[in-house]
């Protein structure tokens, strides 16, 4: 069994249950609750209050990556996350939500045990000091990416573009990989929802996948189209969790979430669901 500085792979780390992973955002301006957790004493209690709802992983970010977000400085970004990060890997295990290696090299020092990277370029800072790293897919930069975002086969490109990575971290030698197809970056509604219908194929890659949808733009447009009244990031909690029960069923193995609790009473329902067929079937 793979090992992972200082935390013990867990259950849903090895696929055996699906995982939740919390979200503090510690800026003033991410998409959904930007703001809420600037403050670090807010954000440390926010992440212990995810951990007690039932989140296996808190990632932590310090710099927004919602379309056309501005640029963070890494001096800042530091600022924001290592007292955040340091807290609360005391008592829990703690990604870092970075693209930028100083950043997630300060990060796992003070006591990160994964890289929660949409760039996809960080794998030699989860080789050097032997971390998770998760591998997200995303055309362009968040400053660029939903411009006019384009793909001859989105599943195909994801698939191939993920693999890649995996091969190159596994040459590196990290030993634990996650994907996330990176729903909403560099993606538009169409792209976003034949992502999620052929999530099964990420499932050949051999690693566990991560997806993010909570609260995102595409579900309020779904939303929007039933109702025909705009729905904001705070009000998609429900086609969030709905999201997520998708994900799981279709492969799936971490989610993450805003909406912990309410995230967690449906993967205990679910798994209890599944375990129960597999009585039967036996």
């Amino acid at each position: 069994m793979p090992t992972t500085k200082g935390a013990a792979f867990s259950e849903a780390a090895l696929g055996l249950r699906p995982g939740i992973m919390g979200i503090v955002n510690v800026t003033p301006d991410s998409f959904s609750d930007g703001g809420r957790y600037f403050n670090i004493n807010a954000a440390i209690d926010h992440g212990h209050l995810l951990a007690e709802s039932g989140a296996d992983i808190i990632d932590v970010g310090g710099e927004s990556s919602r379309p056309g977000a501005a640029h963070v400085p890494v001096e800042e970004e530091l600022r924001r996350v290592i007292p955040v990060i340091a807290e609360l890997s005391k008592s829990h295990r703690v990604s870092v939500d970075t693209f930028k290696a100083e950043v997630a090299a300060r990060a796992v020092e003070a006591g990160a045990t994964m890289v929660n990277d949409i760039s996809a370029d960080l794998a030699g800072v989860a080789a050097r000091y032997g971390v998770g790293w998760v591998a997200m897919h995303m055309q362009g930069s968040p400053q660029t990416m939903q411009r006019n975002p384009r793909y001859r086969d989105v599943v195909s490109e994801v698939y191939d573009y993920l693999k890649e990575k995996i091969e190159w971290a596994h040459d590196l030698g990290v030993n634990e990989i996650w994907v996330d197809p990176g729903i909403g970056f560099g993606k538009n509604f169409s792209h976003n929802l034949a992502l999620l219908a052929n999530l099964d194929r990420l499932k050949e890659l051999g690693v566990p996948v991560l997806v993010g949808t909570s609260r995102k733009a595409f579900l309020g447009r779904i939303a929007k189209a039933s109702t025909g009244a705009e729905v904001s990031p705070a009000e998609r909690k429900e086609a969030s969790v709905a999201s997520c029960a998708w994900c799981y069923m279709h492969g799936a193995t971490m989610m993450r979430v805003h909406d912990v609790a309410e995230t967690k009473e449906l993967l205990k329902l679910l798994s209890w669901r599944d375990e129960k067929a597999g009585d039967a079937r036996r």
